[in-house]
This record gives C-alpha cells, structure tokens and sequence, in this order.
C-alpha cells in the first residue's frame, strides 16, 4: 500500500494546473492584450470542455480503458500541455522563433500561438481525466480482503496526503509572487512531469480491475433496439413485452410514456425467443427501457441548471479580471490573488458540508425529500445574490476609475482593494457547494439504480453546458459595449 502515494502525489497536478489555469484570464488580457470578450471566450471554452469532458471519460473508462490507463494517458497530456503552455510564452522560444523576449503581443509568435492553441485541450483531457478516474483508482488500491488496513499503512497514506498537501500550498503561495509567465507556467510543468513519473514508477504495484462495462450502453441498446422494430407494432398489453421474470433481478414496472421505444422489447413472433435473447442490440428488458424513458423524462429538469453552469463561469473571467486590476496591498503587505481562491474553496467546501448536516437533519425527522428541492431553491438564490453583489461592487470599481482618470489607462492599477470582491467569491463557492450537493441528492432520488456512479459526471456536464453557453452571453455584452 505504500505505492498509495505515488497515486497521491498526482494532486500536485490537479492543484498547480488548477492556479496555472485560474490566472489565464490575467495573462490574455495582460500579456496577449486580447480585449476581454475574446479572451473570456478562451477562459469559457476551456472550463466548459473541462467539465463537460468527463462524462465522455468515464464512459471509456468502464467500457475500454480502466482507471490505471486513464490517469496514465491524462497525466502525460498534463505534463505535455503544461509544458507546452511554457513553451508558448515569449521568452523560451524567443531564439529559436526569432521573436523578442518582453511579454507584449509583438513578441507572441505564430509558434507560440500553436503551442499555446495546443496546450489547452491536453490540459483539459488532463484533469478531465483525473476527475473522472482519481478517486476510483485510490478506491480499488484499498479494495480486497487482503486490505485491512493497519496503523502502519494508515500511516503511510495519512502523511502521503499531508505531504503533498503541504508541497503544493506552499508552491501555490509562492508562485504568485514569481513574476516571470514563464516561471509561473514552467514550475506546474516540472512539478506536474515529476508526479507523473512518480505514478508512473508504481505501475508494477499497483491493482489493476478489467473494465466491466457501462450502464449507458443500455441507453444506446434500447435506441438501436427500438429502431430496428420501428415497423412492429407495440402490443397493448405490457405483459407481451419482454422481461426476465427473476425476483432476484432488480425491476422497474411498465409505464406507458414514450412508448415508442417499448419497442426496444418486442419479441418477434416468427423468430426463437431463445435467439432474440441472445442479440442484447435487438431485444432489450422492460427495466431497461424504463430506465432510458427515466434518464428522457429527466432532461428538462437538467436543462433549467443550464444557466446555473453560465453563473459559475463568471468566477473564470469577470471576477479574475476585476482582481487582476485592484490593489492589493494591505499596509505593506502585498496580498497573493489566491487568497481570494483560497475563500472561494472554503466557502465552497463549508457550505457543502453545513448542508448535508441540513438533509441529514431533514433525514431523521421524515422530510428528506424536500432537503435536495430546498437546497437548489437556496443555491439559485445565492446565484442570484452574486451576481447582484458582483455588479455593485463592478459599480463601485467603475466610479472609482472615472474619479482618478483611469478611463483610458487599462493597465493601471485601480485604487479600491481586493477585498471588495471578497463578498462576491464566498457567494460563488457557496452557490457551487450547495448546487452540487444538492443536485447530487435530487437525482438520486429520481434517476434508475444503475446510473448512479455517473451523476457527478452528468452535473458536471450540464454546467459545462451553461459554463460554454456563457461564451454567447460574453460576445453579446462586448457587442454592446
């Protein structure tokens, strides 16, 4: 169990491209000098492909590849997309590129821009493939009877975790004080390729579980069973369709919705039943068809979190580029930007946990199933309140910059601090934590047995929807502009 850590030491990358990726904003805008809207798009794209990826992932890695080939893959593209996003800055490449060195738009290359254009969907396939594979491989290292955990392998774990927790946030503090885009990219890079040689090095020790496949290919059976009975007719009654009748298998009763895909388990009179059964891609169970109509009937609700997805971009671009621009000195001190990502993590994490307090609380008196409908209603309202905060606090910022004649001085530092944004990034994290957990809980409730392990990954889809639905939001307010 010692080869835990070097699994653990993958949150380096997790982490150190998290930050590399959070200022992206910043360096757009201030190295690039693309104007706002083009470089929010970017930002926007990048987020959205992040979260919507996983779905995808997860889907390969039950049916194809296993979590050890995932994170694998995905580590390399991390080093390979980190590196090259070092390698896109205008210094490193300077020579070869025949281009100057000072970060300014003249000296950005069509190289560098490649390079650039290159690294960000490695990085996304990267810790797309860390949120879908991480905590399951971690899972399956511990699994077995052979796995009673003992005081020196909990030990060994427990300070595994410490030690690249402690690594990474001291890295995380320092690297905003590094100046040079070059260092601030290349340091995750090199710490990144180290912790995937690290993972890399375990291979021979690790436990390795064949894919057993995945549930949504039961979505994609009874589409292509229905299809191809699309000129049977459906029988009235719906004991005629097929279904192992097994009190040991787990059922779902007829419903008599979308009935057209209750073709998907039509037995065909002229045929064996003992050969239809056999073509799982022509005959499907009456469960099965069930669960498809389910995961239908469950869309519209999903597309109303839609636009949940479009105000969590806003953390990804508005509010990195109001805080590019403030002070933020307090007396001497020259406070880090991640300090405000720091609020916005913990807001994040607090929240979630005061609310399953809530729904466990809720649980115990008889009321749970109001505790999801409840903490979206809470969680929409907080959104709101964000974006209301957000936009008097951009009201504040906006008559502090005509009072000190900065209107047409982009680059200068306005004279407000840092810390009238705070408001507005613990509203975020709250919003994001009780959405979540929230939206977990309501589609346990209401989505088929068998998807279950895929919920995070459907959430996380629909915010990336709305995350890259913002790009249109974006482009349509620097229109008006």
């Amino acid at each position: 169990m010692a080869t835990v850590g070097r699994v653990v030491v993958l949150l380096w990358v997790d982490i150190l491209a998290m930050y590399a990726m959070y200022v992206m904003m910043a360096y757009l805008t201030n190295v690039w000098k693309l104007g706002f809207t083009h470089a929010a798009a970017i930002v926007n794209v990048f987020w959205g492909v992040v979260t919507v990826l996983p779905l995808l992932l997860a889907f390969l890695v039950d049916t194809i590849l296993g979590n050890y080939w995932m994170l694998l893959i995905s580590s390399f593209a991390y080093s390979a997309g980190l590196g090259f996003l070092t390698m896109s800055t205008p210094p490193v490449l300077a020579n070869a590129m025949g281009t100057c060195t000072e970060y300014k738009p003249e000296c950005i290359g069509q190289g560098q821009k490649v390079l650039f254009y290159t690294a960000l969907p490695l990085i996304a396939f990267g810790m797309s493939g860390h949120l879908t594979s991480w905590n399951s491989f971690i899972a399956e290292q511990f699994s077995g009877e052979e796995d009673d955990l003992d005081q020196n392998t909990f030990w060994r774990f427990f300070f595994s975790i410490f030690a690249v927790i402690i690594t990474t946030i001291v890295a995380v503090l320092a690297l905003p004080y590094i100046k040079p885009w070059s260092l601030r990219f290349g340091i995750p890079a090199i710490c990144t390729l180290v912790a995937t040689l690290l993972f890399f090095s375990g291979s021979c020790s690790y436990k390795y579980f064949r894919p057993t496949g995945s549930p949504l290919t039961i979505f994609v059976r009874v589409f292509v069973a229905a299809a191809s009975k699309l000129f049977y007719r459906t029988p009235r009654d719906a004991n005629e369709l097929y279904e192992i009748q097994n009190p040991e298998n787990y059922s779902v009763p007829h419903t008599r919705s979308l009935r057209c895909l209750d073709k998907a388990a039509i037995l065909i009179a002229t045929k064996p039943r003992e050969e239809q059964e056999k073509n799982r891609w022509r005959l499907c169970r009456v469960t099965e068809v069930e669960e498809t109509k389910t995961i239908i009937r469950m869309i519209p609700v999903w597309m109303t979190f839609i636009l949940c997805g479009v105000v969590s971009s806003i953390g990804f671009t508005y509010f990195i580029e109001q805080l590019d621009h403030l002070n933020h000195k307090v007396g001497r001190l020259t406070v880090p930007s991640v300090a405000l990502l720091w609020f916005y993590e913990q807001a994040q994490n607090q929240c979630t946990k005061l609310y399953a307090k809530f729904s466990n609380a809720l649980a115990e008196s008889g009321s749970r199933k109001f505790a999801p409908s409840f903490g979206i209603a809470v969680s929409m309202i907080l959104a709101v309140l964000c974006c209301i905060t957000a936009a008097k606090v951009e009201n504040q910022r906006l008559g502090v910059v005509q009072k000190h004649g900065l209107v047409d001085k982009p680059d200068e530092t306005v004279p407000m601090t840092m810390f009238w944004l705070l408001p507005q990034f613990v509203l975020l994290g709250a919003f994001n934590g009780i959405f979540n957990y929230s939206t977990i809980c309501f589609f346990i409730d209401q989505s088929p047995a068998t998807t279950r392990n895929y919920l995070p990954f459907f959430i996380s889809g629909v915010f990336g929807v709305g995350i890259l639905g913002s790009v249109l939001s974006v482009f349509c307010c620097g229109k008006s502009e």
